[in-house]
């Protein structure tokens, strides 16, 4: 559900495919500290943690290491830098605090991290961190003879319902204050896990649901799922009250599935199986698919063939990691008790194996095989000889074969028996996990004087012969995973020659990017007008194939952001206005010009300061504003609560200094965007032009004239990558632009005033590049650098004087 909604952009609901894995993460986890409360009465975090690391961090690890990498050749380094900063946070499962700190928006159709759906992962471990010391407490609060029983359960749950019930009610509080934050928030996300815990608390009344009830109840959740997919989109509020669908939905299915037939098979669409090979491979899959699409979006354009070389490579990464590093670590003796080390030989692995659930887009915690005999077997083989204690026992029924798949209470096939020649070995069976349907752990009076009858030796040598010295569990860890890591490589390989051979079918060359074909050299225009050289700069860097050698480099550009434009501090909104720091030129020049306005007129500021600096001392510029406020008479809306509190008067503030000192010539340049006033009325060009005219009406100027800024260039944090073109960069002139260059001429008609355009410094034939001239001309979609903005003062000069207004 995730990847189609990322990958293939439909459905506009499958992300709600994160909140099913976070209802079954709740169930498998609480299931599993909850079986080992009832078999020894406490809980062990050393081996629940050891567990959470061997399953998860591996295949983790790969990915960050190979996004880093990556990160580095492929991105800038603004954007390389931010990535392992993400990277960092994902690995201390913190990515979804410093998602919701930047105020990342998830359904942004192009991401600029490629890290960013850790952020899942982050809250399942936060849980994971917490959840197993919650319960440990509320276990020792419980008598020690009652916490094997139902008195300990009772304590979970009343756990399980504060902490469900706090969540929920925080999720609602801030999804209608800080929807962002609540999305990626762990305490607003809690609820659903709880869901699934307090499923695992009432799984033994759960599992005397009648078997056809159960089965409708999973049909319908089943139906509740995808429906999700449909009715939710990136609108809803999210996650409440909209993520009670997927999660009620999932509960259900997991609530008919207690009892009933182990193997499921009447829920055919989740127990066949290619579904069953599918969610084991759902980590892996779910960690490189998100990697892979973002490159993708800056190293190919944009089409079904980029689409099919995506799902394809996610898919060859995910099956190298799942055979090649995750389950092999997963098996691996890595932090076991020495003790209990694993014998692997036994433990080859069936995508069908019921040992290995795989919820959601990953198996929040396996059922793991156990590693040792419970108590009570323990018990029976301690009265067993020492050489008879040196093998290891099983549960299996007789004629088990290893890697077929074998359902709790049915027999073997009939072939089975036959099949089975189980040669001496020293390696072990383990015993399987508790399913749903197995009775409580027995109480500890049950007599522990003889092993169960089910309990066989598999490995005893022959009578009268010497035992062979066993291998290390790392040895045997080697000799079974050798060649299926061998297999992983191989696999690597040829995938990575079939994603190659696609994008040379798909795309005709190995050369990656879009290319823009030559075009003849624009005609030069007088000298005495500096459009055409501006021109033929543009041109060049609209056709260029590669990345000039640019003075400042666009990584410095990018990193220095506005901090390195002069004027930064006459916008801010924490700075008050100081008219003589934000005044340039003589002092005591006779002629005085504003530049007022939001973020584009600061970006003006540079050249309008070098303007005056090269006046000769005829006149003196004033640049002030506040980035984000628009210079209207009415007030348009922004997200910064910053902004919107300062808006006003800092207009109120630049009205009383024009009062004080009136201008000359009053210059403005505003976004050229569409607004909404603070009361939700929507202003057209028309209307934001209009409100402008009238706050400048105030400052009882000689003259005004509105100054166009640039339109919307690429966004350099994204479409930047020194291993592509600078075609992935360019823009075209978009119609919002357009209209509202229009509506300033028409202002400026019907009010004797001035409208300057921008598209001769900034776009040529209606491309718009990143840079021109040998510099960067933004420093991100928007704002110019202060090098390039120094470059343009001639063409302002220019353009000002043929209006006679200097």
């Amino acid at each position: 559900m995730v990847i189609a909604t990322h990958v293939v952009g439909w459905p506009s609901g499958g992300f709600v495919g994160v909140d099913v894995f976070f209802v079954v993460s709740g169930f498998l986890i609480t299931g599993l500290l909850l079986r080992e409360v009832a078999e020894s009465g406490r809980i062990s975090l050393r081996d629940f943690f050891a567990r959470r690391i061997r399953r998860l961090m591996p295949a983790a690890m790969l990915v960050l290491l190979g996004v880093c990498v990556a990160a580095f050749f492929v991105f800038n380094r603004a954007r390389a830098d931010a990535t392992w900063a993400d990277a960092v946070a994902a690995a201390l499962f913190v990515s979804n605090w410093r998602f919701a700190a930047e105020g990342t928006d998830y359904f942004s159709a192009a991401a600029v991290s490629p890290l960013q759906h850790f952020w899942s992962l982050s809250v399942e471990e936060q849980f994971s961190l917490v959840w197993p010391v919650l319960l440990l407490i509320a276990v020792l609060l419980v008598p020690r003879g009652g916490r094997r029983g139902r008195a300990g359960r009772v304590a979970v749950g009343g756990v399980v319902v504060l902490v469900g019930a706090a969540s929920w009610a925080w999720a609602v509080a801030q999804t209608a204050a800080e929807p962002t934050v609540a999305y990626f928030s762990t305490a607003t996300r809690a609820w659903e896990l709880a869901v699934g815990a307090l499923l695992a608390v009432a799984s033994p009344a759960l599992a005397r649901i009648p078997a056809a009830l159960g089965g409708l109840l999973q049909w319908v959740g089943l139906a509740g799922v995808v429906l999700s997919c449909v009715v939710i989109d990136p609108a809803s509020a999210f996650p409440a009250p909209w993520a009670v669908l997927p999660v009620a939905a999932t509960a259900l299915v997991v609530a008919g599935g207690v009892g009933g037939d182990p193997s499921h098979r009447h829920l055919f669409p989740l127990t066949n199986p290619v579904s069953v090979w599918l969610g084991d491979l759902s980590y892996a899959l779910y960690l490189w698919h998100f990697p892979v699409l973002v490159f993708a979006g800056v190293l190919l354009p944009a089409g079904e063939w980029t689409t099919a070389i995506v799902l394809a490579a996610t898919a060859v990464l995910a099956v190298s990691t799942y055979y090649g590093v995750e389950q092999p670590l997963h098996r691996s003796p890595l932090l076991r008790r020495r003790a209990a080390a694993p014998v692997l030989a036994a433990q080859a692995h069936s995508p069908a194996s019921a040992s290995e659930p795989a919820p959601g887009h990953q198996p929040a915690e396996e059922t793991e095989p156990a590693t040792t005999p419970p108590r009570e077997h323990a018990s029976a083989l301690s009265h067993q000889p020492a050489s008879a204690r040196h093998g290891v026992v099983t549960t299996r029924p007789a004629g088990w074969v290893q890697g077929q798949r074998y359902y709790p209470g049915r027999p073997p096939r009939p072939d089975a028996a036959a099949a089975a020649q189980p040669a001496p070995t020293a390696a072990s069976v383990p015993l399987p996990a508790t399913s749903a349907r197995t009775p409580s752990p027995p109480s500890p009076a049950r007599p522990r004087a003889s092993a169960p009858a089910d309990v066989r030796r598999i490995d005893a040598p022959p009578a009268g012969t010497e035992e062979p010295a066993r291998p290390s569990p790392w040895a045997q860890w080697r000799a079974r995973y050798r060649g299926q890591m061998g297999m992983s490589a191989a696999t690597l390989g040829i995938g990575a020659t079939v994603v190659v051979l696609m994008l040379q079918t798909g795309f005709g060359s190995p050369v990656i990017g879009p290319l823009v074909p030559p075009v003849a050299d624009p005609v030069a225009a007088p000298a005495e007008d500096p459009t055409a050289a501006l021109q033929a700069e543009l041109a060049e860097a609209v056709t260029a194939e590669a990345w000039p050698d640019l003075r400042p480099s666009l990584d410095e550009v990018m990193a220095a952001s506005s901090s390195a434009n002069p004027a930064h501090d006459c916008f801010a909104p924490d700075v008050p206005i100081d008219a003589g720091r934000c005044t340039w030129g003589d002092a005591d020049a006779a002629r005085h010009m504003y530049l007022v306005g939001d973020s584009t007129a600061m970006s003006y500021a540079p050249a309008f300061k070098k303007l005056a600096e090269d006046s000769g001392g005829a006149w003196r510029i004033t640049t002030v504003g506040l980035y984000g406020c628009r210079f209207t008479d009415v007030l348009v809306q922004n997200p910064d609560p910053a902004v919107m509190a300062a808006c006003p008067q800092r207009k109120l503030d630049v009205r009383a200094l024009a009062g004080a000192d009136p201008a000359d010539l009053v210059v403005v340049s505003n976004a050229y965007t569409l607004g909404r006033t603070v009361d939700g009325r929507d202003l057209s060009p028309a209307d934001l032009l209009a409100a402008t005219h009238a706050e400048l009406s105030t400052y009882g100027a000689g003259g005004v004239v509105y100054l166009a800024p640039p339109p919307q260039g690429g966004d350099l944090a994204r479409c930047f990558s020194p291993v592509t073109g600078p075609a992935q960069c360019l823009t075209a002139v978009d119609q919002t632009w357009r209209d509202m260059h229009a509506a300033a001429e028409a202002r400026a008609a019907d009010t004797q005033a001035h409208a300057i355009g921008s598209l001769e410094f900034s776009c040529w034939q209606d491309a718009c590049p990143a840079f021109a001239g040998g510099l960067p001309i933004r420093y991100d979609a928007t704002h110019l650098t202060v090098p390039y903005a120094e470059h343009i003062t001639g063409f302002l000069a220019w353009s000002l004087g043929a209006r006679g207004l200097l």
